[in-house]
C-alpha cells in the first residue's frame, strides 16, 4: 500500500495536490475551491482488493477521478474536491470489510480495533505496524464541510453487459451477512475407521455447503457463498476432526436476509446433530442494505444521459465503500459495465471507450453539482 500511495502522489503533483494519510490509513488529496469557507465533495473508491484479483476493482474510481481534474486544467469550482482512496474495503486479512471507510464515519471502534488477524495481528497492531497512529482514528471522522460522497466502480456482473449499457447508476446497495461457523468432530484413522462410525466434520460441512446452494436458488435475489473452508488437522490419511467455513449472504431486503441467515443456522444445527457433531458460529458482519441519496441518482442519471447513454437504475449486489459513507452524508454511484460480469480474477476488465464515458460523466456531474440539494443544504448551513 505505502507503494500505490507512492505512485499516485506522482500522479497528483503536476495538479499541485499534496497527499495525505489519515490514522486509518486512508489516503486524502484536496483540489481547493475557487474561494474560502466552501464545501467538500468526496470522490474516490478503495485501493486494495482480493488474492488472485484483477486491476480495476476499486482503484479505477481513483484513477478516474484524477483523470477528471486534470480536465480542469486548474478551473477552481464553488466547492472543494477531495480524492479519496480507502484502505480494506475488501475485508481479507481481518474478515471484516470497510475498515477505512468505517473510520470516517466514526465506526471503527475498540472492538474493530481488536480484531485479529490468522496470525493474532490486531486491527491496532497493523495500523501501528503501516506507519499510522490509532489513537488518532477519532481526527479522521468527515467534518460538517463534507455535504456528499460520490464513488465509480467497476459493477462486478454481468447486468450492463447484458442491456448493452456503458454505464449505470446504482440505487441500493444490498445488506450483507457474513459469519464463520465451526463443525467439530472427531478426527481419527482414515483406514481403519469404518465409515458407520465416524464423526466427520468436513463431510458433516460438506453436507451443509450443499444446503446453502440450494437455499439461495430458493429465493430471488438471494445470494449465498461459502468462500473458505479449512479442515483440521488436514492430512489426507486423518478424518477431519474440525472445518472452519465463511459465510456470506446477501439481499436487497434485510427480512429476507435474516431470515435465510437464520435458516442456515438451524440447517447447520439439524446436520451437526444427525451426525454427532457440534456446530458454533460468530457473526463478523450484519451490514443492512443502503439506499443512495435519491437527489444525487437524479444528477447522475442526468450526467448519463447528457453522455450519451440511456442511464439504467440498478441494485449493487457488492458492497461499496458508499454504502458506509451514506450514513452521514449523501452518497452516489456510478457503475462501469464488466466485460463478461468478471470480477475478483485476472480476468477482470473495462472497456476503454466505457472509461472515456465515465469520465465525460463526470464532467458533468461535476458542473451539476451545485444545483444538488446536497451542495445547496451544506451552502445554506454556512
Amino acid at each position: 500500500m505505502h507503494d500505490v500511495h507512492r505512485e499516485i502522489a506522482s500522479w497528483l503533483q503536476p495538479l499541485g495536490m499534496m497527499l495525505q494519510i489519515d490514522a486509518a490509513g486512508n489516503l486524502h488529496a484536496l483540489y481547493p475551491a475557487a474561494g474560502p469557507a466552501a464545501p467538500r465533495l468526496l470522490i474516490g473508491s478503495h485501493l486494495d482488493t482480493v488474492p488472485n484479483a484483477g486491476a480495476f476493482d476499486g482503484i479505477l474510481g481513483v484513477v478516474l477521478v484524477i483523470a477528471l481534474l486534470k480536465g480542469l486544467n486548474g478551473r477552481r469550482l464553488p466547492y472543494a474536491i477531495e480524492i479519496v482512496g480507502f484502505c480494506d474495503e475488501e475485508g481479507v486479512r481481518f474478515a471484516t470489510p470497510f475498515l477505512g471507510s468505517r473510520a470516517l464515519v466514526g465506526r471503527l471502534d475498540d472492538d474493530l480495533l481488536d480484531r485479529q488477524d490468522w496470525q493474532g495481528i490486531s486491527v491496532r497492531k497493523a495500523i501501528q505496524d503501516f506507519g499510522s497512529n490509532p489513537e488518532r482514528i477519532g481526527d479522521v471522522v468527515l467534518g460538517d464541510d463534507v455535504c456528499a460522497y460520490l464513488e465509480f466502480h467497476i459493477e462486478q456482473g454481468p447486468v450492463l453487459e447484458s442491456l448493452a449499457l456503458p454505464l449505470g447508476v446504482v440505487d441500493a446497495v444490498a445488506g450483507q451477512s457474513r459469519l464463520e461457523f465451526i463443525f467439530k468432530g472427531r478426527a481419527n484413522h482414515a483406514g481403519t475407521t469404518p465409515m458407520n462410525m465416524r464423526f466427520d466434520a468436513l463431510a458433516g460441512a460438506a453436507e451443509w455447503i450443499t444446503a446453502v446452494e440450494r437455499a439461495a436458488r430458493s429465493c430471488r435475489g438471494l445470494v449465498a457463498t461459502v468462500g473458505t473452508v479449512q479442515a483440521k488437522p488436514g492430512a489426507v490419511n486423518v478424518i477431519a476432526g474440525e472445518a472452519r467455513l465463511s459465510l456470506d449472504v446477501r439481499h436487497p431486503g434485510d427480512d429476507i436476509r435474516t431470515r435465510a441467515v437464520e435458516d442456515l443456522i438451524r440447517d447447520a444445527q439439524a446436520i451437526a446433530r444427525i451426525r454427532g457433531l457440534t456446530v458454533g458460529w460468530n457473526e463478523h458482519m450484519n451490514q443492512r442494505a443502503v439506499q443512495m441519496d435519491p437527489d444525487l441518482i437524479t444528477q447522475i442519471e442526468e450526467a448519463i444521459r447528457k453522455s450519451g447513454c440511456k442511464p439504467h437504475r440498478m441494485a449493487s449486489g457488492a458492497g461499496h465503500d458508499a454504502m458506509i459513507l451514506a450514513e452521514k452524508i449523501p452518497s452516489g454511484i456510478v457503475f462501469l459495465r464488466t466485460p463478461g460480469g468478471i470480477s475478483h480474477d485476472p480476468a477482470e476488465s473495462v472497456l476503454v471507450d466505457d472509461v472515456a464515458m465515465a469520465i465525460e460523466c463526470g464532467s458533468h456531474l461535476l458542473d451539476q453539482f451545485p444545483v444538488s440539494s446536497a451542495f445547496q443544504k451544506r451552502t445554506r448551513r454556512a
